[in-house]
This record gives C-alpha cells, structure tokens and sequence, in this order.
C-alpha cells in the first residue's frame, strides 16, 4: 500500500479521448430520445437496468477485466473517461456502479474461479447489481468493532446473523460482499479475525428494510440478517483476511470522479446561466469552481493510472475523497449564495431543480465511503504523523 501523497501524472491516452466522444455522442442520443432525464447524484440514485444494460451491450462495463469473465482488457483510463462521461451528464447509472467500481476487481483479486465464472460476465452485461455490507448501526465509522458474526455449520456452510447500514440500493441488487466476524475480536490486533462473505441477497432469513433521505427517496437501506446460511464455497479470499481486503476494496471506492462529480449537473447548469448573465459575481464563482474541478481531476486521474500500474494508492484515495466531497458541498454554497433562485423539485427552472436535489442530498457527501474525519486521520497515520 502507498503511504506516498506523490503519484506519477497520468499519461495522455488517445484511446481515452476516442471511448469519450463515443460515451458523448451516445448520452446525446439517449438524451434527444428521452431515455433519461439529467439529476445531480446519479451513481447513487439513478437506478436504471435497461440503461446499465445498454453500457454492457457496448463494452463499457468491465472495460478493465480479463476477456476471458466477459471484460474487455481496456485501460484504467479509458474506464475513467467513460465514468466521467456519465456522471457528467447526470445519467442513471446506480444499477451497477458498485458492481463494477468494486465488487468485480474484488472478485478478480480475490474470488475463486467458480466465483468468477458465474458471475463477472453477469456484472458486464450490466445484469448482476452489487451492494457494500460494510458499515453496521451500533459501530459508526468504527469499522472494527463490527458484531455481525459468520459461524461454520456442520455441514461446512456459514451461519450469518448481525446487520449492516447504509446499503445503498440493497432493494435493487443481486449479490452483497458483506464484512462478518469469524473468529472474535482480538484484544491486540482489533483487525484480526474477520473474513469477507459473497452473500445472495435473495437467500431466506435476510430482510431488507428502507432508510429515506430527505426528499423521500429510498436508495440507503438496513439489511438484516438472521440465521442466514451461505454456502462455504461463498467465503471470498481467505478466512480473517477481511480487513486488508476492505482496505484494498476502499482504494476503489474512495478515489473515483464520482467523488467530486456529484454535484456537477448543478455546476454545468450554473454555467450556462452564467453564460446568459454575464454576471461579474456569477463568473467568479464558476471560475473558483471549475479551477478545484480540475485540480481534483488531476488527483483522481493519477491515482486511477496508479491502478492501472497494480499499486494501491489507498492513502491518496483517502485524500481525494476527503477534498473531493469538499468541493461537492462547497459547490451547493457558492451557487446559492450568488443566484436569485428559489430550490425546488417542481420548479421549471433546470437551476432550481438541480439546486434542490443537491441541497437534499448534500449531507451524505462526506459521510458515504468514509467521513471526512476518519480519512483525515487515515492521511495523518500513512504519513507518519500520529
């Protein structure tokens, strides 16, 4: 794992910039026909199978993986463009962005080949959802003190009871890598004795119940878990290996553009009304926020080429994220306080409505993937500072 903040820039990837005008020329046909409509967050609740279905059918799910699970052996920075692409467009596409940010280099990495087999080539068809079982109701961002717990049956299987939080869209997926403990806790080494589960979410004993934000959506969910028996050959990587593999998984999670692109529908709306004002307070703002764009972009970018190359920026991510989510609800600030529009989900103004949805969904940004404190700390302890 890197506990370096200096990462080699990014090479320029001509292939990149051909897959991004394919991935532009693409969301405007789907736009023009009225397949989607664009909203600000949309890899969290923009859940639409015949969309994520559409991005299989041309290759860019899996864009990274071995051909042989149905992947297409693409480079990290062709991937990064097409994701960047959709999120800035606003586009559906919470269906499988777990799937295939996470779960899928997970199951490369640490899946067993019958697990691969069966179910790679269903997340790149943009058939097979995932969720994280990572966070519990009673730990906070305390990950270690997880108590839901996976004993062996006689029979060999696994016994799961406990319950995990913040499951977003639990309700709309297929598969759950969940986090159990299988031996106790030990008193010197807080991190040992836990092991990841490839859980089927559809097996009797798991009931999945709603968290709403606060306009009323249902994207985060509790999943409850009671005697639920999981097939031992379900067991992903190796038994009380659990807590590198997380630390490995979150490298993925915490560094991507989503990180700093969910608000950006309500930037780029902003954008075009500045164009309309030319207001002197409006381009300050948009200029302030389009020069932290691109300097989160660099960040984002080097640490996916750091990727591409096998190392394991987990430090840098943690940054990323951390600054990123930043931005995200400095973006809702700044708009406000220099447009004269009021927020709302039903006002005709594009501007209001994206002002609103961002409000709305503003306080989970620095929470999701880790709170901004605890990757303060993640930073500070890499680098040697506590």
């Amino acid at each position: 794992m890197s506990t370096s903040l200096t990462l080699a820039p990014a090479p320029r990837s001509e292939a990149a910039e051909r897959v991004r005008a394919e991935v532009r020329e693409f969301l405007a046909a789907e736009l023009a026909a009225g397949t989607f409509t664009t909203h600000v967050d949309t890899w969290l609740g923009g859940v639409d199978p015949a969309f994520s279905k559409k991005l299989g059918e041309r290759g860019w799910l899996g864009m990274t993986w071995p051909k042989k699970y149905g992947g297409h052996e693409r480079s990290a920075m062709e991937r990064y463009a097409v994701t960047e692409e959709l999120l800035a467009a606003g586009a559906p596409v919470a269906a499988h962005w777990i799937a295939d940010r996470q779960s899928g280099p997970n199951l490369l990495t640490y899946g067993t080949e019958k697990q691969r087999e069966e179910i790679l080539p269903r997340i790149v068809a943009g058939e097979c959802y995932f969720v994280i079982g990572m966070s519990e109701p009673d730990s906070g961002s305390d990950l270690a003190s997880i108590r839901t717990k996976a004993t062996r049956t006689a029979d060999g299987d696994w016994l799961v009871n406990g319950a995990k939080v913040w499951t977003s869209n639990a309700h709309h997926s297929h598969y759950g890598i969940v986090l159990v403990r299988t031996s106790p806790a030990d008193s010197a080494n807080r991190h040992a004795g836990m092991s990841q589960l490839l859980v089927d979410l559809s097996l009797p004993g798991i009931t999945i119940n709603p968290i709403r934000i606060l306009d009323g959506g249902h994207h985060f969910n509790e999943v409850v878990f009671e005697d639920v028996v999981v097939p031992g050959d379900m067991l992903l990587g190796e038994e009380g290996n659990g807590w590198h593999q997380v630390t490995a998984e979150l490298a993925f999670e915490r560094s991507g553009p989503e990180r700093f692109l969910s608000t950006y529908p309500l930037v780029a709306e902003f954008g075009r009304r500045v164009a309309q004002t030319g207001d002197p307070a409006q381009l300050a703002v948009l200029g302030r926020l389009s020069a932290r764009v691109l300097a989160l972009r660099q960040m984002s970018l080097r640490i996916a080429a750091a990727l591409d190359r096998g190392e394991l920026p987990n430090i840098p991510a943690a940054l990323v994220k951390d600054v990123g989510t930043t931005f995200e609800a400095d973006v809702i600030e700044e708009i406000r306080k220099v447009v004269d529009v009021t927020p709302s989900l039903d006002s005709a103004d594009p501007l209001a409505r994206a002002l609103a949805e961002a409000q709305l969904h503003q306080p989970g940004f620095t929470l999701r993937g880790g709170t901004n404190e605890i990757l303060r700390g993640i930073v500070a302890r890499g680098l040697g500072l506590r």
